[in-house]
């Protein structure tokens, strides 16, 4: 009888627990934004081409990279609006597809993120190039929605840790192409 009681108190307590955690992941935002900035000694006009075109930006794409044996495949323009490229990859990569929805010369390009595994996730993707003189400050930014699973799981795994460092690498290896005489 001790040990029942003891089990039903251990259970509505674990019931109780999960409860407010799920409570706390509903109160988190219905929006979620990673956005980092690099600054490239290269001005806008090198920086541009290595992420209009899909080709270029695969160069330094630091997701691409996490599985050498990736599948892709590139269809529409060359670059710009239209541009799409769709991959199948590792667990690191899964599948998905991304385009190029709209472009502004040197400044700014915008992309739709589409997740189809691990799982199915809808996102835009914005560059925003910034001359500083001879440099540029390039900012990458990914926004979308943050459905209650997205919510509960980001409580142990923040979106922001898992996908800002691979931004910090990407940048990076933009930076040194660009800046490459």
């Amino acid at each position: 009888m001790r040990t029942r009681t003891m089990l039903m108190l251990l259970a509505g307590a674990a019931g109780l627990a999960l409860a407010a955690l799920a409570l706390y992941a509903a109160t988190r935002p219905d929006q979620f934004r990673i956005e980092r900035s690099l600054r490239i000694a290269a001005p806008p006009e090198r920086v541009f081409p290595l992420i209009n075109d899909l080709h270029g930006f695969n160069t330094w794409n630091p997701f691409a990279r996490k599985d050498p044996n990736l599948q892709g495949s590139y269809s529409g323009p060359a670059s710009g609006p239209g541009a799409r490229y769709a991959w199948q990859g590792n667990k690191d990569v899964g599948r998905g597809s991304m385009e190029i929805l709209n472009a502004t010369a040197s400044s700014q390009v915008a992309m739709r993120l589409d997740f189809i595994e691990p799982f199915e996730a809808h996102n835009l993707v914005d560059f925003t190039l910034v001359p500083e003189g001879g440099a540029t400050t390039v900012t990458w930014a990914m926004h979308g929605p943050a459905p209650f699973v997205s919510k509960l799981m980001g409580i142990f795994f923040p979106m922001e840790r898992m996908v800002g460092p691979d931004f910090e690498a990407g940048l990076a290896t933009l930076k040194a192409l660009a800046e490459k005489p």
